[in-house]
């Protein structure tokens, strides 16, 4: 499918469309600062206002702290529930409803590259090829696994 990202984050927008799939939009709240670490701006659910086809959608960014799964975001929309939580350096996996639907990654510069698992019950639907997108998209992808972070933490801690 097409997909077109139009990603702003100074301005704290991100737009997401293309034929046959609803439109996903979300911005952040004017006039707050950008956190530089974030595409979109920032991680505090507050400052965030998510629309899925002009519908309001929940979405809830963690912290992003230590562990790779504190970088999750979750979304709730049309009665499903997805998250988008690194799995590698690079690569963060999405799911529906617990269940693992593809694997996206994007470096923060409004380019998503997504791989959907095949198997059964697992065929994307555009809602979920835009969703995915979305947050690819507006939150980025992966994260360092907590025993390398927390090697940095100490190596700048003793470091002259």
């Amino acid at each position: 499918m097409d997909v077109q990202i139009a990603l702003d984050g100074p301005a704290g927008t991100l737009l997401v469309s293309g034929t046959g799939l609803p439109v996903v939009e979300l911005v952040r709240a004017a006039g707050t600062p950008a956190d530089e670490h974030t595409p979109i701006g920032t991680r505090k659910a507050a400052l965030l206002t998510l629309t899925v086809d002009g519908a309001p959608a929940v979405v809830r960014p963690s912290r992003g702290r230590l562990l790779r799964r504190s970088y999750r975001v979750d979304v709730h929309t049309g009665g499903l529930r997805y998250r988008l939580v690194p799995c590698s350096h690079g690569e963060s996996r999405l799911s529906r409803d617990g269940r693992r639907i593809g694997t996206l990654s994007s470096s923060g510069d409004g380019r998503v590259t997504d791989e959907w698992d095949a198997g059964p019950g697992t065929v994307p639907t555009p809602l979920d090829l835009a969703v995915g997108t979305a947050l690819a998209a507006a939150f980025g992808t992966g994260a360092a696994p907590w025993w390398e972070t927390l090697g940095d933490i100490v190596a700048e801690l003793i470091a002259p």
